[in-house]
């Protein structure tokens, strides 16, 4: 198809040609200025008895080959320099975006960032920071960095389910914007948490499907957080902190304890108060302490006794086994050896 409109033209068809290129100008915002002043062309060549352009010089070469004539050629020089120049305005103008991470996809146009099923092992670093939306669902993540979300100040949406994280280092959590709404820690490792790392965040928090260690800790923590509802009766006691009347105060590696499988809210809700058998526990552990070192000092004591006993006993047949002093001759004794 030709630029006049037309299919099928053939290569000598110049005024096709000719007609096509100016209707193109006319569109890109030329068109009342050229049309005009090829009017005026027309029709003094016409009084000159002149052609449509021939011989003209270097400069008006492209006007000549419109049909445009000469004094229009200078005209459509300008007019073509004025959009050169506005366009390159514009690209200078354009948004610049910032790099994306590798393995993620970025919607610039509702900053969200994309890094599902990306094989992450580890937080991604260079994150756009004005990002609104961060889902980094289903990779191999195991820990976050104290640093990760610090140049995240406009983040809203976390979403982190589907990972391995097993611990959270201290301050990770702490950075997180106050403008965070949803933080989505489900289906991870995560075993032990506290208020300190997850500070004064006020986000809708899922902790669901991870293997909790219920304790006093956690139970303050599920106290100051602002749990989803519909999820909450997922967060299940792998294993709990053992009751006072038990040896010690953890589970043994092969126990799960008297609490597992039980959802935390549920026993919560039903009276117990793992604070609570923490405090008797330690009650027990500190009395039988007390008892311990008292009875080393009883037995120090009964020890330090016998052997002073024993100390005395031999130093009383020491000094009996020494030789009496002899008695030296008196006076009397020799007045009666004269007599």
């Amino acid at each position: 198809m030709c630029l006049s409109g037309r299919t099928g033209c053939h290569g000598g068809d110049g005024l096709g040609l000719r007609r096509g290129l100016v209707k193109v100008l006319e569109r890109g915002g030329l068109g009342t200025k050229l049309g005009k002043e090829r009017r005026l062309e027309r029709g003094r060549a016409r009084e000159r008895g002149q052609g449509t352009g021939t011989g003209l010089g270097q400069e008006t070469r492209l006007g000549g080959d419109l049909g445009l004539g000469t004094s229009l050629a200078p005209s459509l020089h300008r007019d073509l320099g004025g959009w050169s120049f506005t366009l390159l305005v514009l690209l200078l103008l354009r948004p610049v975006f910032p790099q994306c991470p590798d393995s993620c996809h970025c919607v610039w146009e509702s900053s969200m960032v994309l890094c599902t099923d990306a094989g992450l092992r580890e937080f991604p670093q260079g994150l756009p920071p004005d990002t609104v939306t961060l889902h980094l669902e289903r990779n191999y993540i195991r820990s976050l960095p104290e640093s990760a979300f610090r140049e995240l100040t406009h983040l809203r949406e976390l979403y982190l389910s589907h990972n391995r994280i097993d611990t959270l280092s201290s301050g990770a959590l702490r950075h997180l914007s106050s403008e965070l709404r949803l933080l989505d820690l489900s289906h991870n490792q995560l075993r032990q948490a506290s208020r300190d790392e997850f500070s004064s965040t006020r986000a809708k928090t899922r902790l669901y499907h991870n293997p909790w260690h219920c304790d006093c800790t956690l139970q303050e923590l599920m106290e100051t957080l602002n749990l989803e509802p519909e999820t909450v009766n997922g967060i299940v006691c792998e294993s709990s902190v053992r009751s006072a009347g038990e040896v010690s105060r953890w589970e043994d590696p092969g126990g799960a304890g008297e609490h597992a499988g039980q959802p935390l809210v549920k026993l919560l809700d039903s009276g117990v108060n793992f604070c609570n058998l923490q405090r008797k526990t330690t009650d027990v552990a500190m009395l039988v302490t007390m008892f311990v070192w008292f009875f080393m000092v009883i037995v120090y004591v009964v020890y330090y006794v016998r052997q002073n006993q024993a100390e005395t006993r031999r130093h009383l047949e020491y000094l009996k086994s020494l030789p009496s002093p002899r008695k030296t001759p008196t006076e009397t004794d020799t007045i009666s050896t004269g007599l």
